[in-house]
């Protein structure tokens, strides 16, 4: 088993793209596309997410905060706590028509949905931290 100091802490992005996501509750929730970066401070900013459709044929992808992943060096899988319903809803783009990903009110509308602040706010909060979790929409409880 790698313990936390033999974890690498520096990833390139090739390795990172195609991994899996599953939720906590080890359902799939795609895989991650791609990585966006966030040039003026140096920092992934969200993971672009593929979910549903067939053999990759309409689906979806989600700019998710980079924030709401957990990675899980063992099994080569991100772990996005929300559930499958949360994802379904949530604000989405198809391959040839991508948001304006520099657009504040988008991107503030992203952190929001998933219950982080966003990372260039100052506050003295950490960047990232949660505000609160996503409710599920078929109960209206929040995700934990």
């Amino acid at each position: 088993m790698t313990t936390a100091l033999e974890r690498p802490r520096v990833l390139s992005a090739s390795t990172l793209a195609g991994n899996r996501v599953e939720n906590q509750a080890g359902e799939s929730l795609g895989k991650i596309e791609d990585l966006m970066i966030d040039l003026n401070v140096g920092r992934v900013a969200y993971a672009v997410l593929s979910f549903g459709g067939f053999l990759g044929v309409g689906g979806k992808l989600f700019a998710v905060p980079w924030y709401a992943l957990k990675v899980d060096i063992e099994r080569s899988v991100f772990i996005l706590e929300v559930d499958k319903e949360i994802l379904t809803n949530a604000p989405g783009f198809d391959k040839e028509n991508w948001p304006d990903m520099t657009n504040a009110s988008w991107a503030l509308g992203i952190h929001k949905y998933y219950g982080y602040r966003p990372y260039w706010e100052g506050s003295s909060a950490a960047p990232g931290k949660v505000l609160r979790r996503p409710r599920n929409a078929r109960t209206g409880a929040r995700v934990r």
